[in-house]
């Protein structure tokens, strides 16, 4: 008999996620028990660490009912932060939905690359930069909120997707400072922007032919567009590196979010365009993520 089906009413903290364990690991979920923890601690307004501190504790109807919700849609494969509606990135809370990609820590690789390679900042000077396919904002607000000095125009090709990071930039009070602008890579950037002193990006780059290994909640939920980039998975990147070059100061550096795989071709792709001083940077798990390149 397995621990599931001994247990029953009354449904405690500790009971109710020994139970949501067994049921979400038996479909398929990487992390059950964090999934579990993470989910009741949002239906009971908790703190992960507060459910330890009140296993005991019997969860009333109402409770019980909005938690079976929650489970429900993550064992159906849904990502946890859509079910939860938001994600913490950087030092910033971002709303989250199906309309864009959710933000993942190895991005803030990205973020803390170009805060080290920003100038010092000069009230007399602004600093303008931008962030191309933004998805959330995740990358432009982050930024935009450590560096008050700082411009930034956000794009994205899906007036969805804008959308939600228009509604991010609100609930940071950061829309004084973050410009949205819908269109095709560097096609959205109006020309008063075309010189910048950065230009970041977390294109999409998986490739077709990898869509069978990816897991089940990126696959089946989070926007394909926000995925996929040709068989290999540099089709944008073969296009946003050499337009780069015309929106950037001379000196000024381009960051990239990439695929673990992709260092050496992301590097190529640079060298081709003309750019100098490349280098492939690591994420907190030691794989290739963030390439850095400068303009000459």
């Amino acid at each position: 008999m397995s621990s599931s089906e001994t247990l029953g009413p009354p449904w405690t903290i500790l009971k109710i996620l020994r139970w949501t364990t067994d049921f979400l690991g038996e479909r398929g979920c990487d992390s059950p028990r964090v999934d579990a923890e993470i989910l009741l601690g949002h239906a009971l307004d908790l703190p992960r660490i507060q459910l330890y501190a009140q296993f005991d504790r019997p969860l009333i109807e109402s409770e019980l009912s909005a938690y079976r919700q929650m489970i429900k849609r993550r064992a159906a494969g849904e990502p946890v932060a859509y079910i939860l509606g938001e994600r913490g990135f950087w030092n910033i809370t971002l709303k989250t939905d199906a309309r864009a990609l959710i933000p993942r820590p190895d991005t803030e690789t990205l973020v803390e690359a170009a805060l080290k390679l920003l100038p010092a900042p000069d009230a007399d000077q602004e600093l303008r930069l931008a962030d191309i396919g933004t998805g959330t904002g995740a990358i432009a607000l982050a930024l935009a909120a450590e560096r008050p000095d700082l411009r930034v125009a956000a794009t994205d090709i899906s007036a969805e997707t804008l959308g939600l990071a228009k509604e991010n930039a609100e609930l940071l009070d950061l829309s004084d400072r973050v410009s949205f602008f819908q269109g095709d890579l560097l096609q959205a950037l109006p020309a008063d922007w075309h010189a910048l002193d950065m230009l970041v990006s977390n294109p999409p780059y998986i490739g077709e032919s990898e869509r069978e290994e990816l897991m089940r909640d990126v696959r089946d939920f989070e926007p394909a567009a926000a995925l996929f980039s040709g068989e290999d998975g540099l089709d944008i990147l073969r296009r946003l590196i050499p337009a780069s070059l015309d929106v950037l100061k001379p000196g000024a550096y381009l960051l990239l979010e990439i695929g673990y795989r992709q260092g050496a071709a992301v590097t190529g792709l640079l060298e081709d365009a003309g750019f100098k001083d490349i280098d492939i940077l690591p994420d907190l798990g030691g794989r290739d993520r963030v390439a850095r390149a400068r303009r000459p």
